[in-house]
């Protein structure tokens, strides 16, 4: 229930965005209102039932060491968490969960309702009042005006959202949601660029419909790797997802039937997501192939509903049956809810400042899929720092909270946006960060949560964790870093090492490729008592750290030859380590120079790093003074 006309914070819209960034300022202090069109969905999962992933297991982590909300509510609603990438180096594992979507919004619903300094009202938003090129509140539809310091706009696919099911087209911001269309027409006024994306999903099926019994089984980790950083274990039941896979016949059915897709038939010109397309895209561009993957995901504990991962569509219902059925355990599948294709307004994040305040109008914030990204997570970081420094802009003196690229893959993301803009949906990969060593999901806290101590947005609770884990894991530290044994002792313990007469401590074996901290333990085991966590940092660190020193020189060798020019011939396919998406936006952009290259969205630091390399090798290049 509204109490207030005035408040310090007022946050449009109750998706991710919305949630981290009306938790963010009220935890500041801030007298915060979350205005909804529907309070029973704040929190709602509109696609997918998963949290995380590689990079945005990164970004979970990074949002939770700042005492966001979504790692927590992962963790209790989370049915099965594995950690890809496991068999790899520490800085590409990324965290993955399914969720019970009833548990997880279940989860959002009751910390937003007990948190302090937050009212909660479901309403809709029609319009923004502006004077002076500042915002000073919103219009509701029932006609009311609510004053604000400070609103942040997280609209997510609502702003003229139009569902595309065959020839079918829905007003709509998500399946059943009236969409945002006075709120779109003010953003339009205020002459912002405004450009559309589009996003889709797979048609709902009934579980007890599937026959499981041929299909491939993906187990649960043994042991469950929690998001937050202050849970230590997992309670929740834990299930098995299962694959299957499209065949000859499926792509058939679709390429037979493509004039129908509103996609193909030029019903939707919005460009959708690169990395998440959907089954038409995928047998029309992926020709060659004769069969994508398909993840059955159980939507919940006691949910008969399961999500077909990777077959999102926007066919006729009838087609997507026809499909749907050819696939191995789905012969009889019946269909919940049909698959769509959203196409929605978005704001050209140029216009955005590193705070996410726009340029063009005073104390108004955007975050989210109106900043053109896609994913729940994308959305909660940004939702996190505008909620941040909406908050802070209440202040006087204040000083924007703004993480730098080396900071976190947050600032990573921003920093993409801001600076380069994007003309697709905007989705977080390991690979666009430059400090990836550094920038680990595992060290997520040590790197953020003292700056959330500083501003004030991280809890004492939290913090007195923290700082009992800081305080053991540099004891731990120095313990591995002062035992030591010579070659010969080694030896005799039945580990091989270069007999140079050198004493080894346990911190110099860890960086050994055959070694790890069992093979330690057995030597000094009195270092038995360190903690798996601990473990696992030290280890990490330790078999990092020649690599750290080798990426600081590619770092300072690209910042000093960012202005180098590019030759006007030069043939990006034959430059080993490029991807096909970087090769093909180079060869059509041509950029004169290295720093035009980087402005591109989508090439990564790591194609800029190969690419330098490549130019002076064949010492064909100049640079500009």
């Amino acid at each position: 229930m509204k109490k207030r006309t005035s408040y310090d914070v007022i946050v449009i819209g109750g998706g991710h965005a919305g949630t981290e960034a009306c938790s963010a300022a009220a935890r500041m202090g801030a007298k915060t209102l979350l205005i909804t069109h529907d309070i029973t969905k704040i929190g709602e999962m509109s696609c997918n039932p998963s949290i995380g992933g590689l990079g945005k297991g990164h970004l979970v982590r990074e949002i939770d060491a700042l005492d966001g909300v979504m790692g927590r509510a992962i963790d209790y609603a989370g049915i099965q968490f594995r950690m890809l990438n496991s068999s790899k180096g520490s800085a590409v594992r990324g965290p993955r969960s399914q969720a019970d979507r009833y548990l997880y919004k279940k989860f959002i619903q009751k910390t937003l309702n007990n948190q302090r300094n937050l009212e909660i009202l479901q309403e809709s938003v029609d319009g923004l009042i502006i004077n002076d090129e500042k915002i000073h509140g919103v219009s509701l539809s029932s006609g009311e005006r609510l004053l604000s310091k400070s609103v942040v706009l997280t609209t997510g696919t609502f702003l003229r959202g139009m569902i595309k099911i065959g020839n079918e087209s829905i007003p709509a911001g998500r399946i059943g949601d009236k969409p945002s269309v006075k709120l779109a027409k003010t953003i339009e006024s205020l002459k912002f660029s405004i450009g559309r994306l589009k996003t889709g999903t797979p048609a709902r099926i009934d579980k007890k419909s599937i026959n499981f019994n041929n299909l491939e089984e993906q187990l649960p980790d043994k042991t469950p790797t929690p998001f937050s950083f202050i849970n230590s274990v997992i309670h929740r039941e834990q299930i098995s997802c299962y694959i299957t896979h499209t065949n000859k016949k499926t792509h058939k059915i679709i390429n037979d039937n493509l004039k129908l897709s509103p996609m193909y038939s030029g019903k939707i010109n919005a460009m959708g997501a690169r990395y998440c397309p959907s089954i038409e895209d995928k047998v029309v561009k992926f020709y060659n192939k004769n069969s994508h993957q398909v993840f059955l995901e159980p939507e919940g504990l006691k949910s008969e509903v399961v999500y077909p991962n990777g077959i999102s569509t926007s066919l006729p219902e009838n087609i997507q049956k026809e499909f749907i059925s050819s696939i191995n355990g789905l012969e009889n599948a019946k269909i919940l809810k049909p698959g769509y294709a959203i196409e929605y307004d978005y704001i050209n994040p140029q216009q955005l400042t590193h705070n996410l305040q726009t340029k063009k109008i005073g104390n108004l914030f955007l975050a989210g899929q109106i900043n053109g990204t896609t994913g729940y997570e994308e959305a909660a970081a940004q939702g996190l720092i505008a909620g941040i420094n909406a908050a802070i802009n209440n202040c006087k003196n204040h000083k924007n909270f703004i993480l730098n690229r080396s900071d976190a893959y947050i600032g990573v993301l921003i920093d993409d946006l801001v600076t380069k803009g994007t003309s697709e949906p905007y989705r977080m990969f390991t690979s666009r960060s430059e400090y990836r060593l550094t920038l680990r999901a595992d060290n997520a806290d040590q790197r953020l949560t003292p700056l959330g101590v500083q501003i004030g947005c991280v809890s004492t609770n939290r913090n007195k964790i923290f700082l009992k884990k800081l305080q053991s894991l540099k004891k731990d530290f120095n313990n591995v870093r002062e035992l030591s044994i010579t070659p010969t002792k080694l030896k005799e313990k039945g580990i091989k090492i270069k007999l140079d007469g050198k004493r080894r401590t346990a911190y110099n074996l860890l960086s050994y490729k055959d070694y790890n901290f069992e093979t330690i333990v057995k030597i000094w085991p009195e270092l038995n008592h360190v903690s798996l966590d601990n473990r696992h940092l030290i280890e990490t660190e330790s078999k990092y750290e020649s690599y750290l020193l080798r990426q600081k020189e590619d770092i300072k060798d690209y910042q000093k030859d960012e202005n180098l020019i590019l030759p006007k011939n030069i043939n990006y396919s034959t430059i080993a380590s490029l991807s096909n998406e970087v090769v093909e936006k180079l060869n059509k952009v041509r950029p004169p120079t290295l720093s035009a290259a980087s402005r591109i969205s989508g090439i990564t630091p790591a194609a800029l790093i190969t690419l330098l390399r490549y130019v002076k090798k064949s010492k064909n290049y100049k640079v500009v003074v």
